[in-house]
């Protein structure tokens, strides 16, 4: 990786690591589909605006099956499982469960590419990693926390899925802001039909002010913004790299709450 990239990860880090502390936030007045959703409709309206400025065209039609599939690992089902989870644990110890991300994505890429095969090296890299992650969780009170915590080892998985589907939209010759936009905007679709039956958003109440700006935050920030950074990264440095991100979001995810 070049030095570009790592600038870019740690931004990311930034980006990812902040979303633990909008969700916290969001979660006193919304549920979960309705924060979900709410961040993967704004961020599609956010990023089809940018796409139009920047004079990029819409995905081609072939394209939006993989899309949706990208949409549902790395969108709908982990943002799901965390909100979900950080009703009973905290946003820093979810962000410490996220960083198992690596673990998953190197066997992954090792069944399922021909170029990201399982080395000695990066076995003991991932190891030294997971090891990281059992020390800081030393110490954490986990009782009756256990169905939390393999919801975010369910996402973490998920997301090590999406970063090794992601590589080939690369190949599709899309742009980074194209294929952002046509994976929030797939989830989008998929999920409202969900929205409506299940958290029925005609009958909730004004949730504040505070829950509110935290999708937002959600949407422009820890979404369209992180998106198109994750995907440049994917492309330029692989599945991967792209998931060493997960062992920073833990300090930004604790530095923000702890400052917040």
């Amino acid at each position: 990786m070049k030095l570009t990239d790592w600038i870019l990860l740690w931004t990311l880090s930034l980006l990812w690591g902040g979303s633990f502390l909008f969700n916290e936030l969001a979660l006193a007045g919304l549920p979960a589909i309705s924060i979900v959703w709410g961040r993967v409709a704004l961020a599609a309206v956010l990023l089809s605006v940018a796409l139009r400025a920047s004079g990029q065209g819409m995905p081609a039609r072939r394209v939006w099956p993989a899309l949706a599939v990208m949409g549902l690992l790395n969108n709908l089902v982990p943002f799901t499982l965390f909100v979900l989870a950080q009703g009973q644990i905290t946003g820093a110890l979810a962000s410490v469960l996220n960083a198992t991300t690596p673990l998953f994505t190197v066997l992954v890429a090792h069944f399922a590419t021909a170029d990201e095969r399982l080395t000695p090296a990066k076995a003991a890299g991932v190891g030294l990693g997971f090891a990281g992650v059992v020390v800081m969780m030393v110490g954490e009170n986990l009782g009756g926390e256990l169905l939390a915590i393999l919801a975010c080892l369910g996402a973490a998985l998920s997301y090590g899925l999406a970063g090794v589907w992601g590589r080939r939209f690369r190949a599709a010759g899309l742009t980074p802001m194209q294929t952002a936009f046509g994976m929030v905007t797939a989830s989008a679709v998929c999920l409202t039909p969900v929205w409506l039956v299940v958290d029925q958003p005609w009958a909730l109440g004004w949730p504040g002010v505070s829950p509110v700006l935290a999708v937002v935050g959600l949407a422009s920030l820890s979404s369209a913004l992180a998106y198109l950074i994750f995907f440049r990264i994917l492309a330029r440095a692989g599945a991967v790299a792209i998931s060493l991100v997960t062992f920073l979001i833990p300090f930004s995810a604790a530095g923000l709450g702890w400052l917040v």
